[in-house]
């Protein structure tokens, strides 16, 4: 596996070394001592999936609070996705600060959000379905967002946005 460093301070694009052959490939995708030589986060608690059916799907941005902040590891298994982790923070060098990498079926990266940040995507192709691999259980007590277009973050979307749920909308302007 190869871990990159984003922009967010604790934030990877995480590679894999794909082994080829006249078969196809094989490649490791999860590997708790090469996670814990990079300290992310650890153990996985729970598993989902996101399947989406139109080009322009945004999800997002969103997170937990404490005690129940994860870390998240999202991987495309189907078409295509602009992934976006947004740092909350306060005591980082990143705070407020943005990046996002384009994962894919083909490409086969996972981005590793750290607890503490905004997470969310937006579909590039139709039908595109992420798995994402959590480090804490989801409590709806807990779950928060920030708006995908808040000026605090200026995030830069490469597609129009066309479909979105109203409560992803409409969360507040982010205030410290």
């Amino acid at each position: 596996m190869i871990f990159r460093e984003l922009d967010v301070r604790g934030a990877f694009a995480i590679d894999v070394e794909a082994h080829e052959d006249e078969r196809g490939l094989f490649a490791r995708t999860w590997s708790i001592e090469e996670i814990s030589e990079q300290e992310l986060e650890h153990p996985i608690v729970q598993c989902s999936t996101s399947f989406n059916r139109h080009r322009g799907t945004l999800r997002g941005m969103h997170y937990q609070v404490k005690p129940f902040e994860e870390g998240k590891y999202v991987r495309c298994t189907r078409g295509a996705i602009y992934d976006v982790v947004v740092d909350l923070r306060s005591d980082s060098p990143t705070y407020r600060q943005w990046d996002a990498r384009e994962l894919t079926a083909g490409n086969r990266r996972t981005l590793y959000v750290p607890p503490g940040c905004a997470h969310g995507f937006l579909t590039l192709e139709g039908n595109s379905e992420v798995y994402y691999q959590i480090t804490a259980p989801y409590s709806s007590e807990h779950a928060r967002g920030v708006r995908w277009n808040d000026p605090a973050f200026g995030i830069s979307w490469p597609i129009k946005v066309q479909h979105i749920k109203k409560r992803d909308q409409h969360y507040p302007d982010f205030k410290q």
